[in-house]
């Protein structure tokens, strides 16, 4: 199989670049090396080739191994992509890109593209190629209505240098980050005693490159038993203010006390470390 070296180069994808309300732009430079085949490829090629040429398109677009993307508040988070194309004259290289908004050009669309130097490619037949890379978002560019489903493009190049490329191959969902917290006191505590169970659960904002209290969230209440192997879910406990978390159980066993959250479409799952109570 061929890898990503040669002449061809796709300078910039036609993709208009965008200046948003919020003063965010963004404009999609693919810029990979296309694969030059050697003798025997080009051989291959030209016996897989039809008698009717067929349109060059995108097969298959996915970012992050079609997993949520979630990301904090300050640190980029860096994602890997896998994009296949087909063409009658052969592939010389394909790119995946994400954005979100109502339209590719839409003055309020935002995206990231690939990053030039992650990108290989192999041939994979007379007519296909799949190239792999990374994608780079960062949080300080987001904002919080950036969490939600996200498009995955590609834009590739023939061998010939006929550029290509389908705006919405797939989806990806990208989630703020969440934390959560923990406490069970007193400790240790008499049996038959009450133990106050509090909490805190927050998310990355985006706006405000902090992390900000989620209220009116359902989070469950779990407990392991000194011993045991896993958690067992007693009751469910909202959110008030701040993402404050406060309920009271009575004290029966040794054990740990944990909150879990299951998460949202734009939020990720997260569970707190254990707080584990002596019962005397």
């Amino acid at each position: 199989m061929a890898a990503v070296s040669g002449a061809i180069v796709l300078s910039a994808l036609a993709v208009p670049a965008a200046q948003a309300d919020d003063g965010r732009s963004w404009t999609l430079e693919p810029g990979f090396t296309a694969v030059q085949p050697e003798a025997g490829e080009k051989s291959k090629r030209a016996f897989g080739a039809t008698a009717k040429a067929a349109a060059p398109r995108i097969t298959s677009a996915v970012v992050n191994a079609g997993k949520p993307i979630v990301i904090g508040t300050k640190v980029k988070k860096t994602v890997s992509f896998s994009a296949t194309a087909t063409a009658d004259a052969g592939v010389g290289g394909v790119a995946a890109f994400i954005w979100t908004g109502k339209s590719i050009d839409d003055k309020d669309s935002f995206g990231y593209g690939p990053n030039e130097k992650s990108i290989s490619c192999k041939v994979v037949s007379a007519t296909a190629t799949t190239c792999k890379g990374t994608i780079t978002l960062d949080p300080t560019e987001m904002i919080n209505s950036d969490a939600t489903t996200w498009r995955v493009g590609a834009s590739a190049v023939t061998e010939e240098g006929e550029e290509f490329q389908a705006y919405a191959v797939s989806r990806v969902g990208v989630q703020s980050f969440s934390q959560l917290t923990v406490n069970a006191s007193p400790e240790p505590v008499k049996k038959g005693k009450i133990i106050t169970v509090t909490g805190k659960l927050t998310r990355a904002n985006w706006d405000t490159g902090t992390y900000k209290g989620y209220v009116n969230q359902s989070v469950q209440l779990q407990f392991k038993k000194k011993g045991a192997k896993s958690y067992t879910t007693l009751r469910t406990v909202k959110t008030g203010s701040n993402g404050i978390l406060k309920t009271t159980v009575k004290a029966t066993v040794d054990g740990t006390w944990r909150y879990s959250f299951a998460g949202k479409s734009n939020t990720a799952a997260v569970a707190s470390a254990g707080d584990y109570v002596d019962v005397k």
